[in-house]
């Protein structure tokens, strides 16, 4: 019987940190060494933890589609200047992402420009490198 109870006990313990680890996933599928801007009108919006999602329908010459973003969690967007409301369906946005390693569409936002030009989010690495050089006097 104690033995049945550990194996149970351990299974439980398995299980659970199982889930645990499967809800948080690595970052390796985007390149945060560049930096792409996506321009559209968002048609879903979620300020959740771990990572904010986002959906913009976006029109160019490639024609009209969704795009879909994932964003640093709610608390560190906060951090960067984000506020409750900042974004809404229907707002035309620009963001800043690190685009996929695939060449998919799609990317990790890590700033927004809202439809009246209120700026948030972090720097990526790509345009601390941009400042640096041109801080440096390099072209």
């Amino acid at each position: 019987m104690k033995q049945l109870v550990s194996l149970v006990s351990a299974l439980a313990l398995v299980v659970a940190l199982g889930s645990t680890a499967s809800a948080h996933h690595s970052a390796v599928q985007y390149d945060f060494g560049k930096t792409a801007t996506i321009t559209g009108v968002v048609v879903k919006f979620q300020a959740i933890n771990p990572h904010m999602r986002i959906t913009l329908r976006v029109t160019d010459d490639k024609g009209t589609r969704e795009v879909e973003l994932e964003g640093h969690s709610t608390n560190n967007m906060y951090r960067a200047g984000y506020r409750d409301g900042m974004i809404k369906v229907g707002d035309k946005i620009t963001a800043s992402v690190a685009p996929l390693r695939s060449g998919a569409e799609g990317g990790y936002m890590i700033a927004a420009v809202t439809s009246n030009g209120t700026r948030f989010g972090v720097q990526s690495a790509a345009e601390r490198a941009r400042e640096r050089e041109k801080a440096e006097g390099k072209p």
